[in-house]
């Protein structure tokens, strides 16, 4: 949102599988912010891009979600909702989604809701904010249920698999010499654009 509560990016004309309107263009929205209030001058100054709009490039975290590579919890969690989901349907339950639950006393749990629990009396379905109970806004971290919650995650969550991928990647001796390399950084150097 900007600094007067407005959502970033237009209303486009598609909508989601449940009917609901996209809002597309936020991610590019922000970058044009960025452009706009640091400008040019600092990444001229440092020699590494010849513009702000040639640095400035924005990751939408679905993008991210969906590239990055699960978590032993991801993948433990993924493989029983898929499983749950089997069960559902094999129950005659073929409006239900299966969802992972916690709370404080039993944890993580996978269950199943009857997929009309998520519409409003209209009949859509709206995204979900993260509850208050889990941020501390005051601090600027995880309240006590937050840090409840993300506790087993922390704790269970990483395999050797994934240490084996950290150690490639982020622990790569090649870090230490070689700059951040973008290939969108690469690419928006190559554009040239036609008045």
């Amino acid at each position: 949102m900007d600094e007067n509560g407005r959502e970033l990016g237009a209303e486009s004309t598609s909508t989601d599988p449940a009917g609901n309107v996209v809002l597309s263009g936020a991610a590019e929205a922000l970058r044009q912010i960025l452009i706009q209030r640091l400008g040019d001058t600092y990444f001229t100054s440092k020699r590494r891009n010849e513009s702000a709009k040639a640095a400035i490039f924005t990751r939408k975290v679905g993008h991210t979600q969906r590239g990055g590579s699960p978590i032993l919890f991801d993948r433990f969690y993924g493989a029983q909702l898929g499983g749950h989901a089997v069960d559902l349907l094999l129950e005659g339950r073929v409006n239900a989604v299966s969802i992972l639950q916690w709370d404080r006393e039993r944890g993580f749990r996978v269950d199943g809701i009857d997929g009309n629990d998520f519409r409003d009396r209209w009949g859509l379905i709206h995204s979900r904010q993260m509850h208050p109970a889990f941020y501390n806004p005051e601090d600027m971290r995880p309240s006590r249920t937050g840090i409840d919650y993300l506790l087993p995650i922390f704790t269970n969550a990483i395999g050797p698999d994934d240490m084996e991928a950290v150690r490639q990647t982020l622990f790569n001796s090649g870090n230490l010499t070689r700059p951040y390399h973008s290939v969108n950084t690469d690419i928006n150097k190559r554009i040239c654009y036609l008045e």
